[in-house]
């Protein structure tokens, strides 16, 4: 496959994650159908309830009210009369080194569950044959995805994310980063447009799952949208 510029990538995540029911793209992200007009937090796809017994009610809840909310509240407030507030959130990203932690933590807190809210579901969905097609031969199997994706998740120290992404050399590629960080970031070891993410924070699953974080993530794949993480995909190519 082509090569291609990495920061063309990152244009593209506008298309990759739409803020559910506002018509406005996902997080600011730039988009050629669509005019980025401030940064706005999104909905909840579903119920709190609707991911059991996955993802308790109680955790959504906690989760998306209160952390969530508070990272957006903050990220605001953190760039509240500068030109970050008409920038869209991956060309923040892509420069994410010339701004200040506030931004970095907050901003990266705000867009990161945006994406992990909407590619998770309480629907059951399977993988496109375009996707699978693009795993199998960049991880040798489906299993094999699997396998390295919940280690990324496992073993990453503390807090943090793992992630499924795609490479400006157009493979996909599995990681991990710490605390608000993702791929996007150009402080990051590996870059990519993130396809699928997973919250390893322990207050994504510690009220359920207590210190078993490993029951937490292999319950992740009974809750995937490969829908929207297929819908990624095919716009980030």
């Amino acid at each position: 496959m082509e090569r291609r510029n990495f920061i063309n990538l990152v244009g593209k995540m506008a298309v990759a994650a739409p803020i559910i029911g506002s018509g406005l793209v996902a997080c600011g992200s730039e988009s050629k159908k669509e005019v980025f007009s401030g940064h706005q937090f999104p909905d909840l796809p579903y119920a709190y309830d609707a991911l059991e017994p996955n993802i308790d009610a109680q955790t959504m809840e906690l989760h998306y009210d209160k952390h969530h909310r508070g990272y957006f509240a903050k990220f605001m407030k953190a760039i509240e009369g500068t030109k970050l507030e008409q920038t869209p959130m991956p060309s923040i990203f892509a420069k994410i080194d010339q701004h200040g932690e506030a931004v970095r933590n907050n901003g990266g807190g705000f867009y990161n569950h945006q994406l992990f809210w909407e590619n998770m579901s309480p629907n059951k969905t399977t993988m496109d044959n375009q996707l699978k097609a693009a795993i199998e031969a960049d991880f040798g199997s489906v299993e094999a995805f699997k396998e390295q994706f919940e280690g990324a998740a496992k073993t990453q120290f503390g807090s943090g994310w793992a992630w499924l992404s795609l490479g400006a050399n157009g493979k996909l590629f599995v990681s991990s980063t710490a605390n608000q960080d993702n791929p996007l970031m150009n402080v990051v070891e590996k870059q990519g447009t993130p396809l699928l993410a997973l919250d390893v924070w322990e207050h994504a699953y510690y009220l359920n799952y207590q210190n078993r974080r490993g029951d937490y993530v292999g319950n992740f794949w009974n809750i995937i949208n490969w829908d929207e993480v297929g819908r990624r995909y095919q716009n980030s190519l």
